[in-house]
């Protein structure tokens, strides 16, 4: 219904009337009230609801049959409105209206108070196209400004505030003034922007924000399932204040811009705890910081929503309730090592288990399980730490990573004298983590004796259930991954914004279990290649990681190219 066409139709009193929603005497009380305020008429509709004389939904129902146009809950709103020459937020605010896009050459807004005539010739002055009028409870406005401009208004808000405080030569002038910098970054504008900035990463699912400076802005960057993600663009003058915040919050020293530095924030999300490592590095532009958000608070996954297939999980589950020996999570950087480990620690913790752990850093806390940190700099190395481990009595111990031969060697005396070992390598597949060893400096048959299984992983995007699709991957991609698609159906995601336009929300492991056996135990003390072993297992019964990549291609989990660009080697 468009703005001219709100005409002849009974009146709101003639339609509450004919309803029998209210009676004469209300209408008479509320008429009265509508007029005793003394600042202009306020609308009947308002006066009948604060009264309590009808319902809001009834007033709107009523209103929309009176004007003949229709009204509109919130969940009937979009989802997202695309960009267009809207009025400022602060409008739409005042005077309760919000845009619902567009369609050919018309534009359609939900008001509150469709009767608004100037709110009406204001909206016709911000577009060219014909007005489409709906009505909507100012609840429903209101929280559909928060979602489609939401973001835009505090970004807007806090840089008109950095504006008016601090000119727009802020934070440039002054770069070598330390104490002008501590001042810039305890003002109220670039606090609200950087907890902004945390917050939104940690609503996003974000595992690590990104700051980088580059010659006329500052980039800021979201890794969301994997992938990188730029978020905001902020002005090079902000640059200085937003470092030095966050420097403060993780207690580095702001004065020196010239070395790397690393930090830890500690703030409490939407319930959460969060802790956030923090590291900076000094660039052409100045200094670039990656923040990995870590929840401190979040419960511990089990083994099986992690993606393992049946056989590979019944196999796994056996060997980490193993007495003793040596079980490796390989994988590269971000491949979901850590949280397997912490899911296998979790699957065999009880109270007869003594569990310790040796990380860095401690990125989950679990109860009932004794976790060490770290700590270089006062000599608490991983095999400095391990060797004391093993005077604590434990069961099990769990080892963030094997990074030189000191803790390599103690890491298998321990599986050798009793006490179950978990760590991780970084290999690119199960047999590699064997020829890793002996390159070490680890004699085999110490290998041999002590090792009892490797797990290699990787982690795949999830098709976003929302929109996902059928879909024919090309044939190069086919041929490269070596599979034929005939007798089932491939899916992708075409993009929604429940999954930001990606196509995939969420992700998943694939695995490859290379469990010991005497055949692969022989071809190790014969310091056999990784090659000739990694055919051996699969001979044996392992599956391939490819292979456990395309078994989720086929059951629709994920696609084709994010299984090869997870296994490509």
């Amino acid at each position: 219904m468009t703005e001219k066409t709100i005409t002849a139709r009974p009146t709101f009193s003639e339609v509450l009337l004919g309803w029998k929603l209210i009676n004469e005497e209300k209408l008479d009380i509320a008429l009265k009230e509508q007029s005793s305020g003394g600042q202009g008429l306020r609308p009947l509709g308002e006066v009948l609801v604060s009264l309590g004389f009808i319902s809001e939904l009834d007033m709107l129902n009523a209103l929309s049959y009176s004007l003949g146009v229709k009204h509109l809950t919130f969940s009937e709103f979009p989802k997202v409105v695309p960009e267009d020459n809207y009025p400022t937020v602060k409008f739409m605010r005042q005077y309760k209206v919000v845009p619902l896009g567009s369609e050919g050459n018309r534009m359609r807004f939900a008001m509150a108070n469709p009767l608004d005539e100037y709110a009406l010739n204001a909206l016709s002055v911000f577009t060219s196209k014909e007005l489409e009028i709906y009505i909507s409870s100012e609840k429903d406005i209101m929280e559909a400004i928060e979602q489609y401009f939401g973001n835009t208004v505090q970004m807007t808000t806090i840089m008109e505030d950095m504006r008016g405080e601090e000119g727009e030569s802020a934070g440039v002038e002054f770069e070598e003034d330390v104490h002008h910098l501590r001042d810039m970054a305890l003002e109220a504008p670039i606090v609200k922007l950087v907890n902004m900035l945390l917050t939104r990463a940690v609503e996003g699912r974000a595992s690590d924000i990104h700051v980088e400076p580059f010659e006329s802005n500052i980039k800021v960057r979201y890794r969301i399932d994997g992938a990188l993600n730029e978020i905001e663009s902020l002005p090079k003058r902000l640059q200085s204040a937003v470092i030095s915040r966050i420097k403060i919050m993780s207690k580095m020293n702001i004065a020196e811009r010239r070395l790397p530095q690393d930090g830890r924030i500690k703030l409490r999300v939407s319930g959460k705890d969060i802790d956030i490592r923090v590291s900076t590095i000094p660039t052409i532009f100045g200094e670039s910081v990656v923040m990995r958000i870590l929840d401190k608070g979040s419960t511990l996954v089990e083994l099986e929503p992690l993606g393992f297939p049946e056989e590979t999980l019944r196999e796994y589950s056996s060997l980490i309730t193993m007495p003793y020996g040596m079980i490796l999570v390989t994988g590269p950087t971000g491949s979901g090592k850590t949280t397997t480990l912490y899911a296998s620690l979790s699957k065999i913790n009880s109270a007869d288990k003594k569990i310790i752990t040796i990380e860095d850093p401690i990125e989950y806390q679990i109860e009932g399980i004794n976790q060490i940190q770290v700590k270089p700099k006062i000599g608490l190395t991983f095999a400095n730490g391990l060797r004391h481990i093993v005077r604590q009595d434990p069961d099990v111990i769990m080892v963030g990573e094997i990074r030189d031969t000191e803790t390599a060697e103690i890491s298998i005396h321990s599986a050798l004298t009793g006490h179950l070992v978990f760590s991780t390598l970084h290999t690119n597949d199960a047999p590699g983590a064997v020829t890793r060893l002996i390159d070490m400096g680890i004699e085999s048959f110490l290998v041999s004796s002590s090792l009892i299984g490797v797990l290699a992983q990787r982690l795949v995007r999830v098709i976003c259930p929302n929109c996902k699709e059928p879909f024919t991957p090309k044939q190069d991609l086919l041929e490269k991954i070596g599979k034929n698609i005939s007798g089932f159906t491939v899916y992708h995601g075409g993009g929604c914004e429940n999954c930001r336009y990606t196509g995939y929300k969420g992700r998943t492991g694939i695995f490859e279990l290379m469990a010991m056996t005497e055949e692969i135990r022989g071809l190790i003390l014969e310091k056999t290649s990784a090659d000739v072993i990694r055919q051996k297992a699969l001979s044996g019964g392992m599956q391939a990681l490819r292979d456990c990549g395309w078994q989720k291609v086929r059951d629709g989990v994920t696609t084709v190219e994010e299984v090869l660009r997870a296994t490509q080697e």
